[in-house]
């Protein structure tokens, strides 16, 4: 029986007070640890976990809903100023009465991965950290303010940059260069700000690193992000495996359709990979697959009730519960995302939605996040329930290839036949377009971390972003535009605000085609073996997960050229029922 009775919901309780908490945290370390109530107090624990994190989920949800609301950014500063720095110093002293007691314990028999975890974060912890986490966390919040709240004049009305990029869309070149040039404008007037919140987020970061007693933040971060299963070496192999497998594939891209527009060069409102958007070259109209949140998530629905029920199910439970913020609005914080929230054993959806195809994917990328949290709600303990996050986006971005076959009107969806394929080519090919952009901002981060003093000067960082663009991302001509080449790591939130998560993305990239390509020779396993691996959690390492899935852990040439082969072949077969 438990010792303590948590409340049933956060509604009841003051998240922004310390003493909210403290008293359960107090009491679980003090409760004398026995063999019997050992299994007893680790969910107890859990519990408590749930409650305040599912707390913390709720303040945040709130803030990037309105960046604006001066209470909600209180509450959100509340919580990193006066709860996180006393949370993380009780959790950590629950975790040195864990991990002394004997690992061989009957009760912790299914926790050799949690307690792996649990060691490497106990052996990082430095209480001298704790007010620089809350400095950068702040710092952090001070970057989302700066671009949530940028906007501009459009034919007469204020739009956000989410709203902006809607534009970048257009089949007319100059509408596309307009809003190309409004949103580079308007990223540019916040250089200089932009730039002393990165300096000084970079002097945090490696301090954190050297109070660790590591040699700079790249090894903090390897290691605060549970990396053990590869290498910053393997990361740079993956950026040689793109360079050599992928770019010549979107180089391809790019010429086929610079010859069918009749460009003599493509310009920087041509390709815009921070915002996945690759120019149409089929002389359709744009893809306008929906107007307003309740068309995006019936037309979603249907789409899950076609790949299976039980998923179909899940996400009706979240639109029955007010679980998904998707249109964009002024104030809104940038980007999009899948929350859980832990105690209620549910996942919450926010995102920036326009009426773009782009939309389209951000839902069923962020529903497969959210496939994830329901599979793995039967785990006992929460941190059993929490996979590494190279595998949480193969469950994202599985799911946007597994439902790419469902998106026409037949089946429910957004599209007539010509138009769904056009899409699935237009998705296809921004995969291809992705990973190198995703090399750039890796590598970007790789050479920062490693390299703080010269990094410290923004003029530095935009000539090795603009060397790393060049490299991994040729074929455009920025001609005239110089500065907004060289400055567009401001444009990557996560450099700012998420440190190092992004080859994540790349990894899950290839783990998903992998899962793709088996659903083509046979979807039902495909999807069962997809299922069953978003069920284990965090119980099994990486690679066993990816194993699960029915992928290889692995990111060289010639799994990368095998994958772009794969692409190249189902565009080409697509092209011939699409708009093209």
């Amino acid at each position: 029986m438990t010792a303590f009775a948590l409340p049933r919901s956060v509604d009841v309780i003051n998240p922004r007070q310390w003493e909210t908490f403290a008293t359960y945290f107090k009491e679980l370390a003090e409760r004398p640890l026995t063999r019997e109530n050992l299994r007893q107090w680790l969910t107890d624990w859990s519990d408590l976990t749930r409650l305040f994190f599912e707390a913390a989920s709720l303040i945040y949800i709130e803030k990037s809903q309105d960046t604006a609301d001066a209470d909600k950014e209180q509450a959100f500063l509340d919580l990193i100023n006066d709860v996180y720095p006393q949370a993380q110093v009780a959790i950590q002293g629950l975790k040195e009465r864990l991990l002394a007691v004997d690992p061989a314990s009957e009760a912790l028999a299914d926790l050799s991965l949690v307690l792996r975890n649990m060691q490497n974060e106990a052996s990082l912890f430095r209480q001298e950290n704790i007010p620089l986490f809350t400095q950068a966390a702040k710092l952090e919040n001070e970057y989302d303010k700066v671009t949530g709240t940028l906007k501009a004049d459009w034919a007469g009305e204020e739009k956000n940059l989410s709203q902006l990029g809607f534009f970048l869309n257009n089949n007319d070149r100059s509408v596309r260069q307009k809003a190309w040039q409004t949103i580079s404008d308007l990223w540019l007037s916040q250089r200089e700000t932009l730039n002393g919140i990165y300096a000084n987020l970079l002097t945090l970061r490696q301090q954190i690193a050297h109070n660790a007693g590591l040699a700079n933040y790249r090894a903090y971060a390897f290691r605060e992000k549970g990396r053990f299963d590869y290498t910053p070496d393997d990361c740079l192999t993956f950026h040689a495996a793109i360079e050599t497998a992928v770019v010549p594939a979107i180089q391809r891209i790019l010429k086929r359709k610079q010859k069918r527009l009749g460009y003599d060069t493509l310009r920087p409102w041509d390709w815009v990979p921070e915002k996945g958007t690759l120019v149409d070259d089929s002389g359709g109209e744009p893809l306008r697959p929906y107007q307003g949140q309740d068309a995006l998530v019936q037309h979603t629905l249907n789409i899950f009730n076609q790949i299976d029920p039980q998923l179909a199910r899940y996400f009706a439970t979240m639109a029955e519960d007010e679980l998904l913020d998707l249109d964009t609005r002024a104030g809104k914080a940038l980007g999009g995302y899948c929350s859980s929230l832990p105690m209620r054993m549910r996942p919450f959806i926010f995102m920036n939605g326009v009426g773009s195809h782009d939309d389209v994917q951000t839902m069923l990328h962020e529903a497969g996040h959210a496939f994830h949290v329901f599979e793995t709600a039967e785990l006992p303990l929460i941190w059993q329930t929490e996979p590494p996050m190279e595998f949480c986006e193969v469950a994202s971005m599985s799911m946007e290839l597994l439902a790419a076959p469902y998106l026409t009107d037949q089946n429910g969806g957004f599209y007539t036949s010509p138009q769904a394929a056009h899409a699935r080519i237009e998705h296809l090919e921004n995969i291809l377009a992705f990973l190198p952009y995703m090399a750039v901002v890796d590598a970007f981060q790789h050479w920062v971390y490693t390299h703080p003093q010269q990094a410290a000067n923004a003029s530095q960082c935009d000539a090795v972003w603009q060397s790393l663009y060049e490299r991994f991302l040729p074929g455009v001509d920025w001609t005239a535009h110089e500065d907004s080449l060289k400055t567009g790591w401001h444009r990557k939130l996560h450099i700012f605000t998420s440190p190092f998560y992004y080859i994540e993305y790349g990894m899950a990239q290839v783990g998903a085609l992998q899962v793709w390509r088996n659903s083509l020779q046979n979807p039902v396993k495909a999807l069962q073996s997809y299922r069953q691996a978003l069920s284990l959690g965090g119980t099994k390492t990486l690679p066993d997960l990816f194993a699960a899935a029915g992928a290889e852990f692995r990111f060289d040439t010639e799994m990368l050229s095998g994958l772009v082969a794969l692409i190249e072949q189902k565009t080409a077969e697509l092209r011939k029922t699409s708009l093209s």
